[in-house]
């Protein structure tokens, strides 16, 4: 499945740069929980440039080892941290407040736990950092999608804007 969610087919719908572009800016830290193969995480990379950070956090080694051979290949290897999460944790806890801006694209719904997930977000995000939400439609109702972001509230997330997203349910929140 990580070969079609990398598609180069898939950027005619989502593009990672429009979506991404209106909150990463070159020197950032990023967060990535779920990048699979990358679809996200090269241009993210790129945003952030050689003074930015994007951190990439996965359950699955072999997701983790092709992301690393498609950053090496698209010259961006330099700008990674990529971490195997533990079931119950992403082991992001040196990350303290200090990530500018995180992104959870359809990964909340795989989770364990969404009040662990979001409790570790909130922490590592900067006073002010952004969390973009987004959840495919096909795989959450708008009730599902609610919820979670009632967790994220109880994180200490507040919903700032409801971005547009293809077949997707998406919102932006920022820690309070």
């Amino acid at each position: 499945m990580g070969y079609v969610l990398a598609s180069p087919l898939r950027r005619l719908v989502q593009s990672p740069e429009e979506i991404l572009r209106p909150y990463v800016r070159p020197g950032m830290t990023v967060l990535e929980p779920g990048p699979g193969m990358g679809f996200f995480t090269l241009p993210l990379a790129r945003m952030a440039g050689p003074s930015g950070r994007v951190v990439a956090v996965d359950v699955q080694p072999k997701m983790l080892a092709r992301l690393k051979r498609r950053a090496a290949s698209n010259g961006v290897w330099e700008h990674l941290d990529l971490r195997l999460a533990q079931p119950a944790s992403m082991g992001v806890a040196d990350l303290a407040g200090q990530v500018d801006f995180a992104l959870a694209f359809a990964v909340v719904h795989e989770v364990p736990s969404p009040e662990v997930f979001f409790r570790e977000i909130a922490q590592s995000l900067k006073q002010n950092g952004k969390l973009l939400l987004v959840e495919p439609s096909g795989h959450i109702t708008h009730s599902e999608f609610g919820n979670e972001l009632e967790s994220a509230a109880r994180a200490g997330l507040r919903l700032a804007a409801r971005p547009q997203v293809w077949r997707s349910h998406a919102a932006l929140l920022t820690r309070s």
